[in-house]
């Protein structure tokens, strides 16, 4: 079974097999990087997904190229000069609040926000040739979108803070063993790995696979939670640093991301 189902052209839904479907992010020009009009779209899909009573697992892709560029200048900027609030960028819980499993297939890069928004599904399958890093700092501002404790769940206190305090990216290989990550394989094998874990899943029944997620998942979104008030309060005195405002204007170029 493979049926596209139309949603918006940053972002496309498919139904591979039966109770399996595929999200996959397709912003080439923007490097999947959160703008307000990819993450609108991205929030859309995330939604009707988990409405539908067909689907019992899903996989969540980028393009081979790159997972997520994390957030762009002009939302990062937003930010900084107090038009955008911390509390709108709220991917990470939307896809948090999927009812049913989710695979992340970072096949590509991750940085970040994209990358944090990989680790917040329940399963992860990374890339042995590709760079996962969080550059928040580098670019001047502290975490968001929950990185403070989900990179903590994936990759443990020590590996989260290096990765958090210093912004220093890991190739998949690196990260292989050192933390929660299910799976780190040649890159051309991460969707398949993926499509293998979500079709043993979606063999299940459909409401115990909702019941049971929901119990698993309940730790990663207290945590969330958790994270976000903090976040919030260290984003309010951050952006509120004309250095920081001038850091993101100087260092965020092409491919970069927070």
């Amino acid at each position: 079974m493979n049926a596209h189902v139309p949603t918006d052209s940053l972002v496309e839904v498919t139904l591979e097999r039966d109770g399996v479907a595929v999200l996959t992010m397709r912003d080439a020009a923007g490097k999947n990087a959160f703008s307000r009009a990819f993450a609108a779209a991205l929030t859309r899909a995330l939604e009707d997904l988990g409405r539908r009573a067909d689907v019992r697992a899903c996989v969540i892709a980028g393009l081979p190229e790159v997972f997520s560029a994390g957030g762009d200048r002009d939302v990062l900027l937003g930010l900084a000069d107090g038009t955008i609030a911390p509390y709108d960028l709220l991917l990470t819980r939307a896809l948090l609040e999927v009812p049913v499993p989710t695979i992340a297939a970072m096949a590509g890069p991750a940085v970040g926000g994209g990358l944090v928004f990989g680790l917040a599904c329940d399963m992860v399958v990374m890339a042995r040739e590709s760079r996962y890093g969080l550059n928040f700092m580098d670019l001047g501002f502290t975490p968001g979108m929950g990185a403070t404790r989900l990179v903590q769940f994936a990759f443990g206190e020590y590996v989260g803070a290096e990765m958090l305090l210093g912004g220093q990216y890991f190739r998949g290989e690196q990260l292989a063993g050192r933390g929660q990550i299910n799976a780190v394989v040649p890159r051309a094998e991460v969707l398949p790995r993926a499509l293998d874990i979500a079709a043993r899943i979606a063999d299940k029944p459909r409401a115990a696979l909702l019941l049971l997620k929901r119990a698993l998942a309940l730790p990663r979104r207290r945590a969330f939670e958790e994270a976000r008030t903090v976040e919030s309060m260290m984003h309010e005195v951050c952006f509120a640093d004309p250095e920081t405002v001038a850091r993101i204007r100087t260092n965020y170029g092409p491919g970069q991301g927070g």
